[in-house]
């Protein structure tokens, strides 16, 4: 493998090269969808939208961000896991077909994460895999949990024990179309740095419900992707973040 050619990835040199002319969006194509509708026979769970009752200030969250790795085993309950999935990808505000203003930056709006949550102690929720559904503000049952689910976990995480006995695993998988439809071959970079901003939304908001959170960027992908049940081409895991109680 060719080091200096990784570092690259990291350059924003190649949309030097890049005729967006080519683009989806310049040729008259309409935007892919900002979120992934539910199938017909899944039902939307509604989550709250409270915001803590006791607020942090924004120069204490900074200075008390930290990663942890070890949790007291209590559950979140169904208003804290609202706020922070609304913290890290809420709608602010809803601007028609394609483009939505959210709680995190994204390059030309384009927001190309879908949530998922591994619900292993979530008051008022059964064990297993939801997704978010920003426009909404809801969850979708994916797939309740079987009995490997946390063997399933800790095999997707190649064993790191800390996530699967955490309350709840935020896993925020990849379309890229979203952004290529703009970017073409520059959207690749940019989905990176804006998995950044996510996350960190995340490590700040978690401090005001009593809570941490890990940024775990190893993982195995074919496992992970199977677990949430994506094709790993037009959809794939590109980062996760257990949470629980401190």
């Amino acid at each position: 493998m060719n080091m200096r050619k990784m570092r690259d990835f990291l350059k924003d040199d190649l949309r030097l090269s890049i005729d967006f002319s080519r683009s989806d969006q310049n040729r008259g194509l309409e935007p892919p969808p900002v979120q992934k509708e539910p199938r017909d026979d899944q039902g939307r769970i509604p989550l709250p939208l409270d915001l803590p009752a006791e607020s942090v200030d924004l120069v204490q969250a900074l200075g008390g961000r930290r990663s942890h790795r070890a949790w007291t085993g209590k559950e979140i309950s169904l208003a804290e896991l609202g706020f922070l999935l609304w913290a890290t990808q809420g709608v602010r505000r809803n601007a028609g077909p394609g483009r939505v203003f959210r709680t995190v930056p994204s390059a030309g709006c384009r927001h190309a994460f879908e949530t998922y949550v591994l619900a292993n102690a979530i008051a008022g929720l059964d064990c297993g895999l939801y997704r978010y559904l920003p426009l909404d503000h809801a969850l979708v049952l994916e797939r309740q949990a079987g009995p490997d689910f946390l063997a399933r976990q800790h095999e997707a995480v190649l064993g790191q024990t800390f996530v699967p006995k955490a309350s709840a695993v935020f896993v925020w998988t990849a379309i890229p179309y979203r952004m290529e439809w703009r970017y073409l071959e520059a959207a690749h970079r940019v989905i990176a740095l804006d998995a950044g901003h996510v996350c960190q939304n995340l490590y700040l908001a978690v401090q005001a419900v009593g809570c941490g959170t890990c940024a775990v960027a190893a993982y195995h992908q074919r496992a992970l992707d199977e677990l949430l049940g994506v094709d790993g081409e037009e959809e794939f895991a590109v980062y996760l973040a257990p949470v629980g109680k401190v």
